[in-house]
């Protein structure tokens, strides 16, 4: 009860803005007639005013602090390049830290990311996402390779600097999760990992060999909560609870990388294996290494956004529902409304929650990875 309370207003705003938004996308279908160029440089700027609401939302009401660390020179291109983004999937609000961090470098309007296909049925936040061309996933290998390969492809010509985010793991870190991955490891004579789970590499294999020739850069990107922080969650940050979260970027040029398909697979598992080192290193020290350390001042223009649409909703509502208003059964019209959209909200708020990811093969990378990964074993011994 006291969520929905906080949540409504909130999510009433969001809600709306969203819908009108969504509004505009359609409209700008148009556009795709006479320029594609044109199109994705009035999503990007739709997305980046969408967005920035949810990047307030962490940053401003729920005070959640990102602490980056970053050798000078990843910092050099932050935000001025194209690049393919992979991280470790640690809590219901990674995506929502990769925002923040795009936010601060000036490219929250050109992320995209790799999304399970029921993600876009979502009212808002999947409407819009499907309408900046994030790419979508059957979960089906016979399937996906098309689409991947397509939605890879796609990205060439992009207007703007865009980060394509790529959870290797599959699905969001668990207990649960972790066990059956070293179970798993155990019995395939790989690394047991002990903070990450093993990496799905096809879909990694795939984004190199397509976006090689235009993006010239892989953010190895590593998600730590602070050792004094609990795990943020959505509904924690709708009630303003605050908490501390690391990064650690690295920077890989694309072009140093290997070549051959098994060889990319094998390179993406060594960064998950270097990954859980790195992880194991923090929950000692709390720290990727103050050396690394990189202030990164959050701005106002998501608060500025927020306060515009804000003012333009209430006095909207106002002059149109004061009519409405003036009636018992105006007002019972409404209340149903917001009843509507507080369960639309649940149900927003449900789809961010690790508990609700499918667990189905997660853990195990496939047979082709698991051939490569114990022919890397017989070569070592």
């Amino acid at each position: 009860m006291a969520l929905s309370f906080i949540a409504l207003p909130l999510g009433l705003m969001f809600l709306i803005s969203g819908f009108l938004i969504n509004g505009l996308q359609v409209l700008s279908l148009v556009l795709l007639l006479f320029s594609r160029k044109a199109y994705r440089v009035v999503n990007m700027i739709m997305m980046d005013i969408l967005w920035s609401e949810l990047v307030w939302l962490l940053d401003w009401w729920a005070g959640v602090k990102v602490r980056l660390y970053a050798d000078g020179e990843a910092m050099k291109y932050l935000g001025k390049e194209h690049a393919l983004l992979i991280c470790n999937h640690r809590s219901d609000i990674d995506w929502l830290v990769g925002w923040l961090l795009a936010q601060r470098f000036g490219c929250l309007g050109g992320t995209r990311a790799v999304m399970k296909q029921s993600v876009k049925y979502l009212p808002v936040i999947g409407w819009s996402m499907y309408f900046s061309e994030y790419v979508f996933l059957a979960r089906s290998w016979a399937k996906d390779e098309v689409t991947l390969k397509a939605g890879y492809r796609s990205l060439k010509g992009f207007p703007r600097p865009f980060w394509l985010a790529l959870f290797v793991e599959g699905t969001r870190f668990t207990k649960k999760k972790l066990e059956a991955a070293q179970e798993y490891a155990a019995s395939a004579n790989m690394h047991i990992p002990q903070n990450v789970l093993i990496p799905r590499t096809k879909g990694f294999v795939s984004a190199i060999a397509n976006l090689r020739e235009f993006v010239p850069a892989v953010y190895d990107m590593t998600l730590a909560v602070s050792n004094d922080s609990t795990n943020p969650t959505m509904s924690g940050i709708l009630k303003g609870q605050s908490s501390t979260i690391h990064v650690h970027l690295r920077r890989v040029p694309i072009e140093t990388l290997p070549k051959a398909d098994e060889e990319i697979a094998a390179w993406c598992k060594e960064a998950f294996v270097k990954k859980d080192e790195m992880l194991d290193d923090h929950n000692k020290i709390n720290s990727f290494g103050e050396d690394l350390y990189q202030p990164i001042a959050r701005t106002k223009a998501p608060l500025l956004i927020v306060i515009g649409w804000g003012i333009f909703l209430l006095t909207s509502s106002i002059w149109l529902l004061r009519d409405v208003l003036s009636t018992w059964r105006g007002c019972m019209y409404v209340a149903g409304a917001l009843s509507l959209i507080s369960v639309l909200l649940e149900v927003l708020i449900g789809a961010s929650q690790a508990e609700r990811s499918s667990s189905k093969s997660s853990s195990r990378p496939s047979s082709k990875s698991s051939a490569v990964v114990k022919t890397e074993e017989k070569k070592k011994k």
